[in-house]
Order: C-alpha cells, then sequence, then structure tokens
C-alpha cells in the first residue's frame, strides 16, 4: 500500500493509520467532526462576521493580536478564518435545530435539577449525637455553623456545615428530595441517608433561569446526544473490511 502520513521516522499506510485510529480510541471523535461538518455545510455563513464573532469570544482585536494567535496555536491565518466559520455554522446549528419552543420544554423537563440551593448540614455516623445535636439546633437555638465544626465528620465542618448554591441534582437523591420540599430555613430532623445521620437546613433557594447561559448549556446538551446518536449510527469501514461502527 501507499504510505498515506510520516510521523517522525513512522510511516503509516491507510490499514496502519486506521489500526492506529482505534487504537488510541480517535475514530469516534474523527466520526464526530465529519458528522459535524456534513451536518452544518449547507448553513450560510458571513465569513467577515463570523471573524469577529470568533476573536471577539477570545479577546482578539487587532491584527497583530490574530498573527500572535495563529503563531500560538501553530495554524495558519486560513485556518484560523476556516476555524471561525466552522464555529459560527455550529451554533447557527444549535439555535436553528434546538433553540426553539423544545428548548422550553427541555428546559421544563430539567427544571428540578437545574435548581440551585444554598444549605447547611450536618452529618454524623452516630445516631445518639445526631439527636442531640438537633435538639440543640431545634430547642436551645444554637448555632448552625458551631455544632457543624464541631461534630460534622464531613469536609462541610471546614465551612461550617454551609453547602452551595449548588444544583439539585448533585446532593444525595434522599437530602434532594428534602430540600426540594423545604421553605428557607426549615430544619430537618436526623434522617438516615446511607450509612451517615444527616441534620440539613435549606438556607437558600435559587430557581433556575432560561437565561443566554443556560440556553447555550441546554443546547449543548441536547447537541451532545445527538452527536453521540450520530456515531452510534454512522458505519465505518476500513480497506477490505466489513462495515463497522465505531464503539
Amino acid at each position: 500500500m501507499t504510505v498515506i502520513l510520516q510521523i517522525g521516522q513512522e510511516r503509516l499506510e491507510a490499514s496502519a493509520l486506521i489500526d492506529k485510529l482505534r487504537q488510541y480510541q480517535l475514530m469516534p471523535k474523527l466520526v464526530q467532526e465529519i458528522v459535524i461538518d456534513r451536518a452544518i455545510e449547507a448553513i450560510e455563513c458571513d465569513s467577515q462576521t463570523a471573524m469577529q464573532a470568533y476573536c471577539a469570544t477570545r479577546g482578539i482585536f487587532s491584527q497583530e493580536q490574530q498573527q500572535a494567535w495563529c503563531q500560538q496555536q501553530q495554524i495558519e491565518p486560513g485556518q484560523m478564518a476556516a476555524a471561525a466559520v466552522r464555529e459560527f455554522r455550529l451554533a447557527k446549528f444549535q439555535e436553528e435545530t434546538w433553540g426553539g419552543s423544545q428548548l422550553d420544554s427541555y428546559f421544563l423537563q430539567r427544571k428540578t435539577q437545574l435548581d440551585r440551593v444554598r444549605y447547611s448540614l450536618i452529618r454524623t455516623k452516630d445516631a445518639s449525637l445526631a439527636q442531640e445535636i438537633y435538639f440543640r439546633l431545634n430547642d436551645d437555638g444554637a448555632s448552625f455553623a458551631d455544632l457543624a465544626r464541631e461534630y460534622s465528620e464531613g469536609q462541610e465542618s471546614k465551612t461550617g456545615g454551609l453547602i452551595g448554591p449548588v444544583e439539585l441534582s448533585v446532593p444525595h437523591p434522599v437530602l434532594a428530595r428534602m430540600l426540594m420540599v423545604s421553605k428557607p430555613g426549615q430544619l430537618w430532623a436526623p434522617t438516615q441517608i446511607g450509612e451517615w445521620m444527616v441534620i440539613a437546613r435549606l438556607d437558600q433557594f435559587l430557581p433556575a433561569q432560561l437565561d443566554d447561559a443556560m440556553r447555550q448549556r441546554l443546547m449543548s446538551e441536547k447537541f451532545q446526544e445527538w452527536v453521540q446518536q450520530q456515531i452510534q449510527d454512522t458505519p465505518v469501514s476500513g480497506p477490505d473490511e466489513e462495515l463497522t461502527v465505531p464503539v
């Protein structure tokens, strides 16, 4: 076979190159980029607008900065322009495909996981101690932060029990459900979660909003789902091979 790529002293024929792509698990990435190119190739794009957007997101504001960027990335100006067009087309593809009313529905579907909470936590494996701590908090008005620093057996002891803000998908599902139905300031009696006795208090509930940052995140999630499905569905074959799928 004809050598199609040389890296240092290693000369690779087509079949050897395919073997390397599979060995280093690069075939799915290659398939992904080809699938994306195929999906966005028909999307209209003004190259000047694309370059302006590309540079703006990277803090590039002059011709000299563009040249420095190319040198740093070890690419030619033409490659930078091509990357800008591809990035612009990809963003437009995501917006046209998932940016409509279905994004609103997806947001509502995901909202309970995206809502954030700030809460205080004390955990111990000693059930009797947990009950005593709860009574001191609930009946005596003791400081949650002080008791967390003194008795909590997790990393939260270093912050006086304070955790967050975090999305509700982060805490243990049992704890997340407790926080989800809590009102700010509500203190929960010791609850068994795994090996721990947990005392929790919701400090602040921060509902997710479908702002620009959230839109971009959700469109990216939908795009990644689509990409993975495309990789699964795209057959790949090498010279004289039966069709295979790179997974």
